[in-house]
């Protein structure tokens, strides 16, 4: 019996990794006052982070109906795979509940003890690294249980910062934890920032070039932890994730897993400007 490996569209990994590894995605959605549009079907990231600078109010974002995970899962039970189904943190999403719900539906109708839900307790790139880890395991041929573990490893292993221009985002958005202590004075400030379940601070620098460094170092840091299966992501910053590309490269002596822009979902709640690094072993992916 076959694993096959879901996931939400908040991994952003490049479509030509995805349909490599036979990943397969439930979308979210976001809604523009009365137009929604599923984030599987914005293209144009562009666009929307253009409409996201000149906007008075902030998109809202929703999580998948259980019909839509029906529609994904049903298909892959048919032909007579198991799933492991790969979601963004609950402690920011409601998508991995809607899940288990699906899950739950199908299990009455037949297929119990197929389908295992894992929280990755993370975000963006940290999703796409885990689901990454479960795809390599299921196409080497393991079971449920040894994918499901594969998954669970490379989430222990995963180190991932990133750094907005501001924390204004992630305050009008409603998702910014335990960084809630930064407000006030500190929406100057380069945060740093990680996603443990839910948004985590890491530490303030006082400009753009500090921040930079500060990225630089950690990737230095998880080469010499051993998490050389890097990953740089970026929303409208080409320039800072090329210049970061470069130091990674003189780093860890590799190209990186993947390099690629976080999308709308996540976007609407960070905003433009925002870089990330992080990594897990690369024995785990590749």
């Amino acid at each position: 019996m076959r694993v096959a490996i879901v996931t939400d569209t908040t991994h952003y990994l490049p479509k030509a990794l995805v349909e490599a590894r036979d990943i397969h995605r439930v979308s979210l959605y976001v809604r523009w006052d009365d137009e929604i549009e599923a984030e599987r079907d914005m293209p144009d990231f562009d666009a929307f982070y253009d409409q996201l600078r000149r906007a008075s109010h902030l998109p809202q974002t929703s999580q998948p109906s259980v019909g839509d995970f029906l529609a994904v899962y049903e298909p892959l039970l048919e032909r007579g795979d198991s799933i492991v189904s790969i979601h963004l943190s609950s402690a920011i999403s409601g998508t991995c509940d809607t899940a288990r719900q699906a899950a739950e539906e199908l299990a009455t109708r037949g297929y119990a003890g197929r389908i295992e839900v894992y929280d990755s307790q993370t975000a963006a790139g940290g999703i796409g690294l885990v689901a990454l880890a479960a795809a390599k395991a299921a196409q080497d041929g393991g079971g449920l249980t040894e994918v499901l573990a594969a998954a669970r490893a490379a989430r222990e292993e995963l180190h991932m910062w990133f750094c907005v221009d501001t924390l204004e985002y992630l305050r009008r958005g409603g998702r910014i934890g335990a960084a809630q202590a930064w407000l006030g004075g500190a929406l100057k400030i380069k945060p740093i920032l990680s996603v443990e379940s839910e948004i985590t601070p890491i530490e303030r620098v006082r400009t753009s070039s500090r921040a930079f460094e500060r990225m630089v170092d950690y990737l230095r840091s998880i080469h010499d932890g051993g998490q050389d299966g890097w990953v740089v992501q970026h929303i409208q910053a080409d320039d800072t994730a090329a210049r970061l590309l470069e130091r990674g490269r003189e780093i860890f002596g590799t190209e990186p897993v993947w390099v690629g822009e976080v999308g709308p979902v996540i976007g609407a709640h960070v905003g433009p400007g925002l870089v990330g690094v992080g990594g897990v072993p690369r024995r785990m992916v590749e």
